[in-house]
């Protein structure tokens, strides 16, 4: 079955995800009647629409059947690609990190840091991310009773937290901020390089291709530096690692610090502006919560899957094969709608509900399989030591003003939410 154009267009349209009931609709409307169907909006290739959770699920757990690399891991169009693949020598990616890998590289490249993010790691650094929480919610606090809790905390307590474990100097966060909304809002005239919306693929491209230049100067200089001076910080373990006894190649090498510096603060950021969001229009949940601190954690995996900050990933398939009884065929090209499976009537009762009692919660907002999210513990303890700090300190919240979204088809969340609130 063929997409209908107008929903093709906007499951890949970035001004859909900024809107919200649209894309929302478009995804509901293909979970009832074309689950997995192929939209072919103008300009792009044919690529199938993934929208059930467990049809998403079947290709995650699959990476040998369903690959990363062979083509864009993100939705783009035929004239992107095409002058991608001429920048690069052939590759469909701007930069090679464990989300454009298949194995072996993803396993060997992922088990370098990989005992960086574990749980149990991480209760070690558990008491600094706390101090950079009262920080951040002290900050807050200090506004008078009105911020913007997307930009003045959102967009800051994660950042901070992942610099100090990637080995940035706090006084470069501001830099690696900016990057990292050039490179996921590049859609967006309001936080892209350009300044400007643009339909001019070339101009576009080449802003997105300066940001990954400025990202890696930056990170290659740092490689210099903790390759003289070693410390404990994942940036020394990047630039001393090896795979199968030689140093990584200097594009895997820049690609494993940008996943590090983008991905690792930005989606924890989206996610906690949407819960947030999420609470000021809801007293009844904010309440729930004060009431009741052990919602916390609970509370956590909703906002995880109320935003779902990672819009969708391409994979390609490398042979014929069946899902969820259609025929896919060798090279055809799928897209995981990571927020549809997340409102999967099927899976989740009252999907477009925001609950922080719901349980259990099995969204798929960090992916699953070999893939899933080397930093999910790491954000899932900074939210909830967060939530920790800041409720018992505020007595209610509300908007006070109307929140926006960035325009962006990958990777987005809230830009502004502006809240007043009062202490408790």
């Amino acid at each position: 079955m063929r997409i209908p154009e107008d929903v093709a267009i906007a499951v890949v349209d970035p001004k859909s995800y900024s809107d919200g009931k649209r894309i929302d609709d478009a995804l509901a409307y293909l979970r009832r009647e074309a689950p997995l169907a192929v939209a072919q909006p103008p300009g792009f290739d044919p690529f199938w629409v993934v929208t059930r959770h467990a049809d998403i699920l079947n290709v995650e757990r699959q990476n040998d059947l369903f690959h990363n690399g062979d083509r864009s891991t993100v939705v783009t169009t035929i004239e992107a690609d095409q002058r991608v693949r001429a920048m690069m020598g052939g590759s469909p990616h701007l930069v090679r990190s464990l989300v454009q890998m298949d194995n072996p590289d993803h396993f060997a490249y992922r088990r370098l840091t990989q005992a960086w993010f574990l749980p149990q790691n991480l209760r070690n650094l558990e008491v600094r991310v706390r101090e950079i929480a009262r920080g951040a919610v002290a900050k807050m606090l200090d506004s008078g009773g009105e911020c913007d809790f997307a930009r003045d905390v959102a967009f800051l307590y994660p950042l901070h937290v992942i610099m100090e474990v990637l080995g940035v100097p706090e006084m470069d966060e501001p830099r690696m901020l900016k990057l990292t909304q050039e490179l996921f809002g590049s859609q967006d005239p309001e936080v892209n390089r350009t300044g400007k919306r643009t339909d001019d693929v070339a101009e576009g491209l080449a802003a997105l291709q300066a940001t990954v230049v400025d990202f890696m100067t930056y990170f290659n200089a740092m490689t210099e530096d903790r390759r003289r001076n070693p410390r404990n910080d994942l940036a020394s373990v990047i630039a001393n690692g090896a795979i199968e006894g030689q140093p990584l190649g200097h594009l895997e090498a820049m690609s494993y610090y940008i996943i590090a510096a983008t991905a690792g603060h930005d989606t924890t950021s989206n996610t906690t502006a949407g819960a947030m969001w999420a609470l000021a229009e809801r007293p009844d949940q904010f309440r729930k919560l004060k009431e009741n601190p052990a919602l916390i954690p609970s509370m956590v995996e909703e906002s995880i899957r109320w935003e779902t900050p990672v819009k969708h990933f391409m994979r390609t398939a490398t042979a014929d094969t069946e899902l969820a009884g259609q025929k896919i065929a060798k090279g055809d090209w799928l897209m995981l709608c990571y927020p549809s499976g997340n409102r999967d009537e099927a899976v989740f009762d009252d999907p477009f509900a925001f609950n922080v009692e719901r349980t259990p919660n099995k969204h798929v907002s960090f992916g699953y399989g070999a893939h899933i999210c080397l930093g999910q513990h790491l954000a899932r303890m900074e939210m909830r030591i967060l939530w920790e700090e800041l409720l018992p300190r505020v007595k209610s919240v509300e908007l006070a003003g109307t929140p926006r979204r960035t325009e962006a088809n990958f990777v987005c969340g809230p830009k502004a939410v502006p809240i007043r609130f009062a202490l408790a």
